[in-house]
C-alpha cells in the first residue's frame, strides 16, 4: 500500500530525505498488513487486532493528528499478555476521512464502541492517548448512562488535555480550530513545518526518529486528510463544551484508573495530570519525568513498564492462572 504523498511541495527531495519518505513508507505498509479494514456504520475503519484472542483486550484510542501506528513501538510488549485493539478513528492515519462527518468526539466514541462490538468484545481495558482520552471520557459517560455495551475494566489516561483550561495549546492547534483561518491551515502546511512542531513535543528532541515524524505525516495527507485538519480541530472546542459531562463522570468513575504521564509535555501540562489524579476515586499517578508528548514512541519500554505493572493487578483470577 502506498499513501499519498504530500511531503514536500513543489521543491525536490534530498537523498536523505527520499531515504527516511522510504523507511515511514515501509513502516506503514507493515502496520497495515498487521491489521485490516472493517466497515463500521457505513464507514472503513483501519484497526489491528493482535495477541491471543483468550487474553483479556488492551482498547487503545489513539491521539491527534497521527493514528494507531504512535503505538507501533509497544504493541509487541503488550501483546505478551494481552490482546491488543487500536484503530485510527475517522479522519486519522488508514481510516475514512469523509468530508460529510461532524468529526465530534461524541461520534467517534460511538464508532470505537461500534468497532469493538463487531469484533465481539464485551469488557477490556481502556488505554487513551491525547485526544482519546476525550473519547475515552465521553466513553465512560455513556455507561454512567447505561448506553455502552461494554464494561470497562480499567481505565489509563496519558497525556491528554481533559482539563482543557490547564492546557498549553500550540500555536498551530489554534490556527487549525479558527473558524478564519483553519481551512486554509490545513492545505498549506507543510511537512517541515509539521516536523518542527512537532519535535518541541519530545521530552528530549534528539530522540525523535525521523521515520516517526515522517510516517505522521504520510498519515495525515493520506486520502486528502489535511483538508480535514479544520473538522478535526473541533476536539478542542468540544472539551470546553463538555467538560462538566467529561470531568464530572471521572469525580464519579468506579473502575481502577491509571494516570500515566510524560513529565515533559508542554501542551498536557503536569498540573492536567494532578488535577486528574485529585479528581478520580483512587487514581493512581505514575510519571515519566524525562519524556515529553508522545512517551511511547519516545521511549517505549518506559512506557509500557507502568501500564503494564497496573493491568497486571486487574487481571482475573481464571486470568492470573492460565
Amino acid at each position: 500500500m502506498t499513501v499519498t504523498t504530500g511531503s514536500y511541495l513543489a521543491r525536490g527531495r534530498s537523498s536523505s530525505e527520499e531515504e527516511t519518505l522510504s523507511r515511514a513508507q515501509s513502516l506503514i505498509d507493515a502496520w497495515r498488513a498487521r491489521g485490516r479494514e472493517l466497515r463500521i456504520l457505513g464507514r472503513r475503519l483501519f484497526c489491528v487486532d493482535a495477541g491471543p484472542r483468550d487474553a483479556e483486550p488492551i482498547l487503545v484510542l489513539h491521539g491527534f493528528p497521527s493514528s494507531s501506528l504512535d503505538f507501533h513501538r509497544v504493541i509487541d510488549r503488550l501483546t505478551e499478555s494481552h490482546r491488543v485493539v487500536l484503530h485510527d478513528h475517522l479522519g486519522f492515519g488508514l481510516s475514512d476521512k469523509p468530508e460529510d462527518y461532524s468529526y465530534s468526539l461524541l461520534e467517534q466514541a460511538e464508532y470505537a464502541a461500534a468497532l469493538w462490538r463487531e469484533l465481539g468484545i464485551t469488557s477490556g481495558h481502556l488505554v487513551a492517548h491525547d485526544y482519546g482520552t476525550s473519547v475515552a471520557t465521553e466513553l465512560l459517560a455513556r455507561r454512567e448512562r447505561g448506553l455502552l455495551d461494554l464494561a470497562p475494566r480499567s481505565v489509563t489516561l496519558s497525556n491528554g488535555s481533559v482539563l482543557i483550561e490547564l492546557a498549553g495549546l500550540r500555536l498551530s492547534q489554534r490556527i487549525a480550530r479558527s473558524r478564519l483561518l483553519g481551512p486554509a491551515f490545513g492545505r498549506l502546511v507543510f511537512a517541515g513545518y509539521f516536523k518542527r512542531v512537532m519535535r518541541r513535543l519530545w521530552g528530549d528532541p534528539s530522540r525523535v526518529v525521523e521515520t516517526d515524524l515522517e510516517a505522521m505525516w504520510q498519515g495525515i495527507v493520506h486520502r486528502d486528510g489535511r483538508l480535514r485538519v479544520h473538522q478535526l480541530s473541533s476536539y478542542i472546542d468540544e472539551r470546553y463544551r463538555f467538560r462538566e459531562r467529561w470531568v464530572g463522570t471521572l469525580r464519579r468513575l468506579d473502575v481502577p484508573a491509571l494516570v500515566l504521564w510524560a513529565r515533559r509535555d508542554p501542551v498536557a501540562v503536569p498540573a492536567i495530570a494532578e488535577g486528574l489524579a485529585e479528581r478520580i476515586p483512587g487514581a493512581r499517578l505514575e510519571w515519566l519525568d524525562e519524556l515529553g508528548h508522545y512517551p511511547m514512541l519516545e521511549d517505549p519500554a518506559a512506557w509500557a513498564a507502568p501500564l503494564l505493572e497496573f493491568l497486571g493487578r486487574q487481571r482475573r483470577p481464571e486470568a492470573a492462572h492460565r
